[in-house]
Formats: C-alpha cells, structure tokens, sequence
C-alpha cells in the first residue's frame, strides 16, 4: 500500500480500468479511486471496455466513463482493480500505461504488474481503495463514499453472502456517516428494474432445473428468449439468486447464451463447497463461493459438461 501512495504522490496522469461487463463492485471502486484522484488535483481517466450497465449508471462519475482511448494514451500509472487477469480488463494495445497496478480480492488474480496488492479476505475491492484512502490521510467526498458503499453493498449482496465480515459493515457505518443514502443505492440497484428484465426473468424461471438429489439447481437464457423480451446482458444481473435461494440446494448455475454455441455460466454456492475451483477445471475462475467460465457447445452438452463437474464436487 505504501509503494502504491507514492506512485499516486509522485504521478500526476492516471488511468483507473476494471474487467469487462463490470459488476457494482469493479464499476464503483473504479470511480470511487477515480473521483478520490480527482480530488488530489490529479487527472483521471476512469476507462471500462463495455461502459456502465444498468442498474449501476447511477453511481457518481459513472457518466465521465469512458469505452475508448486515443491511440498511444500515455499514463504515469494504470490501476487494474477487481479484474483477476491483465486481460479482462481489454486495455488497449498502443497503450503506454506506466506503473501497473493491480488491486484485487480474488484468489490466484495474476501478478501482472510491479505493484501487486491482493487481499482475498477483503469483501470487496471497493473496500481496499477505502483503506487506501484512509492511510493517505484523503478526507474523500460524499460521491467516493458513496462508490465504495456499492462496491461493499454489491459484492456482500447487502450483506448476506459470507464475505460480510466485520470490516464490512465497520466501513459502511462510516460512509453512512459521511453523508451516503443506504435507501437511494438499494432502490437504484434493486427496485428500479426495467420492464424487459421482468419479461426476461420470468421465461428464466421456466427453465429451472433441480438436480434429483435437490443438491444444485440451474436456469438459462439463450439469446432467442432475450431478443423476445428487448433485454440485455446487463438485465440479467442476480438472476442466479433465485435457484440459489431454494431450500436444499449448495450451488446455483445460470447458463446465458452469448454466442453460436457459446455460453457464459455462472455458479454460486452457500458456502460449503469452492465453485472456485470448479470453474478453475473447466477453465474459468473466481471466488470460493462467486465464479464464472466460458464454454464452447449446444445448451445440452454445456449443461452435461457442467453436471458432471458438479456431481464430482459434491461427492468430495
């Protein structure tokens, strides 16, 4: 953390990025550091390859994201946060980055750059820019305090997934005291859904598939369903809570088509079992209870592909 304030001290241009189709947490602690650099007198760039979906464009400074860079941008330092691999964050290539710097709460993210900081206890990235801030003395505004809140708010799922530790809510007390409204980010981010999502989740539910021994259960969408409804990627955000929230089941998978024979599929877990490490097998990656993988085939052979994998978890 040190190293990483004095590049910020003797820096002056930086460009702050996350992984691609950003979730609340990689979205908010990217503007969260973005607007704290502002604050400094420092230029800032906060850059995402596929913008800032619903339901977090309501976050401050999320209209000053950018999706494109000029050819041969120069930086004094790049901070990678929450992506896990250099790559997901889809810098372009003429880009001059300067020091990279990645900050991250995911297990086996790469060591990409020469300033590596990665706390796979922390909730949420959101949470180590907050200790970053505090540690450089920065009296951040109401708008940081607020980014960081979501990042905590998103990857906790409001506090109720495992990683809410205490440090979780120490933190969100505070921000709260600093001026943050936990009723303006919980109705942005849960109760202004837009119409073509409740289309969409409704023909989701009608996929549901419980294993026989009622141990995980599995939606999908397949892009048909989603040029019916008018919806998008970005609407598809927790879906994978509701056959996680059955009585009896330990890991959820949400399968959504995007491609010919291409899917992206999601896995969640109560906690007594590492979808970590199954979605490592198959060639993705992510947290002990929160990960992800791409896989090539039709629905049914995905489906196949990932219930053996699943079966031979849950028998260990």
């Amino acid at each position: 953390m040190q190293a990483i304030q004095r590049t910020i001290e003797q820096g002056q241009r930086f460009l702050v990025a996350s992984h691609r189709s950003p979730d609340g947490d990689a979205l908010a602690s990217t503007l969260a550091l973005t607007l704290a650099l502002r604050q400094l007198g420092k230029e800032a760039v906060a850059f995402n390859a596929d913008g800032a979906p619903a339901p977090f464009d309501f976050i401050p400074g999320a209209d000053t994201l950018v999706q494109e860079l000029p050819a041969d941008s120069r930086f004094d330092a790049t901070f990678v946060l929450d992506a896990g691999e250099l790559k997901r964050a889809a810098l372009p290539d003429s880009l001059e980055p300067g020091t990279l710097v990645n900050i991250d709460h995911h297990p086996h993210s790469e060591n990409f750059g020469p300033l590596y900081w990665v706390d796979t206890e922390a909730c949420a990235t959101g949470i180590m820019i907050h200790r970053l801030l505090t540690a450089m003395g920065i009296d951040f505004s109401q708008q940081v305090a607020t980014c960081i809140y979501v990042a905590i708010i998103a990857d906790t799922g409001s506090f109720r997934y495992s990683n809410a530790n205490p440090e979780a809510f120490r933190v969100s007390a505070e921000l709260v005291e600093r001026g943050v409204d936990p009723w303006h980010v919980s109705h942005a981010l849960y109760e202004s859904s837009r119409l073509p999502r409740l289309r969409l989740l409704a023909e989701v539910l009608h996929t549901l598939e419980v294993a026989p021994h009622g141990r995980y259960a599995m939606v999908h969408s397949t892009r048909q369903m989603m040029e019916q409804t008018a919806s998008a990627a970005e609407d598809t955000d927790g879906f994978i809570n509701y056959p996680r929230g059955l009585r009896g089941v330990e890991v959820a998978v949400y399968l959504r088509q995007v491609g010919d024979d291409v899917w992206k599929v999601g896995f969640r877990s109560q906690g007594t079992y590492d979808v970590g490490s199954l979605a490592r097998c198959l060639g993705g990656g992510g947290h002990r209870n929160a990960a992800g993988v791409m896989l090539d085939g039709t629905l049914a052979q995905v489906k196949q592909r990932v219930a053996v994998e699943l079966e031979r978890l849950l028998a260990s």
